[in-house]
């Protein structure tokens, strides 16, 4: 029989409930949090602590809850945030089994008893705080910004209206990393595979009428790995905050490698 050993402080325990409400409390009024909680500096298996947030002193979004519960019961509690707009990508989570941004997702919308977790299949350095090192590192790689080979223009790059339009649904990608992290190939081949994120910011470039350097691109992704680990699973552009498609910016990729050998 197969057995299969988990890594070490990889279970999660029951952890600490904070602030029960009153018995008296009017029905409806507190709603339940339960959050990962990690300090790798204690050496302690992960624990999931119970919170109970007073909706009538909070904001509707599950953002807003986790700040309530970091100002008024517990100051320990780990995550980043930024913009609370949905523009920086910076409180992207696990929330009731969703990735999604914190600061855009409505408490109401979320299961009665609201399970936040770090986002699933990375490194975590604290709480709610995943390491994005191999992820930036990844889009680095594909080097995201203009290439060209003419001079330098006195003014700006001309671009027409159409070669802009090209642009829409890829430029407005934040890097999140909500796909990449709700997709099982880049669970099993992160090392290698960049992942939705990463491509649809690749296909983003290429499509660029004003970048001269399409072939070394198309040239770099032409790899098993890089980019053909992708099974149009589709759940990138499930979990896409934006309401982008990794999945078509991958499939154009592909077709772009293969009318090119034709």
């Amino acid at each position: 029989m197969v057995q299969f050993t988990l890594p070490k402080n990889s279970r999660v325990h029951k952890g600490k409930e904070w602030n029960p409400p009153p018995e008296d409390a009017e029905e409806g009024r507190f709603r339940e949090y339960r959050i990962y909680r990690y300090d790798p500096e204690t050496g302690d298996n992960p624990r999931l602590d119970t919170y109970w947030v007073d909706s009538t002193d909070c904001g509707p979004m599950v953002l807003d809850a986790l700040i309530w519960i970091k100002n008024n019961v517990d100051p320990t509690l780990t995550f980043r945030r930024s913009c609370r707009e949905g523009v920086c990508g910076s409180c992207s989570m696990n929330i009731g089994g969703t990735n999604t941004l914190a600061c855009t997702k409505y408490a109401a919308d979320a299961p009665e008893t609201v399970a936040i977790y770090p986002l699933p299949h990375m490194p975590v350095i604290k709480d709610l705080v995943p390491d994005f090192t191999h992820f930036y590192a990844q889009h680095r790689a594909i080097e995201p910004w203009l290439k060209t080979d003419t001079p330098t223009p006195q003014k700006e790059w001309r671009q027409s209206r159409e070669d802009r339009n090209k642009l829409d649904g890829l430029y407005e990608c934040i890097l999140c990393a909500c796909c990449s992290t709700a997709c099982p190939s880049y669970w099993w081949n992160g090392d290698r595979y960049l992942g939705p994120a990463i491509l649809l910011q690749a296909d983003r470039w290429i499509e660029d009428s004003r970048d001269e350097r399409t072939g070394e691109r198309l040239d770099d992704l032409e790899d098993p790995f890089r980019l053909y680990r992708c099974h149009t699973i589709l759940n990138c552009t499930k979990a896409c905050p934006k309401g982008l498609n990794p999945a078509a910016a991958i499939a154009s990729l592909k077709r772009q490698l293969v009318q090119r050998g034709e």
